[in-house]
């Protein structure tokens, strides 16, 4: 199937029986037509205030941020309405900030979710913007977001699998908390890489396992409670896997440790979050007896 075909089916998920909804929500916010809010480009991205909106606007608002749940990345506050997201995104995108300039570049962000990090490089100014995510729900959530802050951010229904196929090339990729999901790891990683414009960069994001030896964890069926996870390597499988993908000059930049000041339950995400996941009686322990999430962040280049 053609990519643009392809593009065209996905979007057809707005006539699904569980999709419908979502959008038929959406399609009353987009009459709310709020002009030249405030934007933040803060831990909490914020978009307006309060006063901007009547007591009816805001109830709808926040009748249609509901119906989303759940909001796995942010925060956002909307219009003094807080989003409380699962994982506060913010912690990871003040981590890697120092690492990248994107001003006038093409950049990709796979696995974009709801787009929080890609309103975040708002502020950076970059030449284009594209978000690829097959979901529908992060998809509804981001354009929820995006009819107020007016940007010119691109969503796509797409996966990585698609990135070598699209109309264009990008200078500068991130994959943050994707690659675990993968059964072929490196041919995701030679997907990035095709993917780039000569000597593009990436920033990814992998749990990862402590040790020396160029080896990975390929857990039983689940690894904290999440089926889709394959391969967990240490750093020096990492960086085999890497440069097999056609990637140089890589760099480390952090090692960190999950904990529940970044992923936790609040009323806007699930009924679960890590600390049903860890072992009650030992935290450095999954429920499954494997070592508790720990994750790299790495920058490569594309070797040509």
């Amino acid at each position: 199937m053609e990519l643009e075909e392809l593009k065209k089916k996905k979007i057809e998920c707005r006539k699904w029986k569980n999709v419908e909804p979502w959008y038929t929500q959406l399609l009353k916010v987009f009459d709310l037509n709020i002009k030249n809010p405030d934007i933040s480009y803060s831990d909490w991205f914020t978009v307006g205030k309060r006063e901007n909106l009547s007591d009816s606007e805001f109830a709808l608002l926040e009748e249609t941020a509901k119906k989303l749940i759940p909001w796995r990345k942010g925060p956002f506050n909307i219009f003094g309405l807080d989003i409380d997201s699962e994982w506060q995104s913010n912690i990871k995108y003040n981590l890697i900030r120092p690492y990248f300039n994107l001003k006038d570049k093409v950049v990709a962000d796979i696995g974009c979710n709801n787009g929080y990090y890609m309103f975040r490089m708002l502020e950076d100014k970059p030449k284009r913007l594209i978000g690829f995510d097959p979901s529908a729900l992060t998809l509804h959530q981001f354009e929820f977001i995006n009819h107020f802050v007016k940007s010119d951010i691109v969503y796509e229904m797409l996966g990585v699998e698609h990135l070598e196929y699209y109309n264009h090339k990008f200078d500068f990729i991130f994959m943050l908390g994707v690659l675990y999901h993968r059964p072929d790891p490196v041919g995701t990683l030679k997907s990035l890489a095709r993917g780039l414009n000569s000597k593009g960069e990436i920033l990814i994001d992998t749990f990862m396992i402590d040790g020396d030896e160029e080896i990975c964890l390929t857990p039983d069926r689940r690894y904290s409670k999440i089926p889709n996870i394959y391969f967990i390597p240490t750093i020096p499988a990492l960086k085999n896997w890497l440069k097999r993908a056609g990637f140089e000059n890589i760099e480390v930049i952090a090692t960190t440790t999950t904990t529940s000041g970044e992923q936790r339950k609040t009323k806007w995400s699930f009924d679960q979050s890590l600390e049903d996941f860890l072992d009650k009686n030992d935290p450095s322990k999954t429920v499954e007896g494997y070592p508790a999430p720990k994750r790299v962040y790495m920058k490569a280049r594309k070797i040509q």
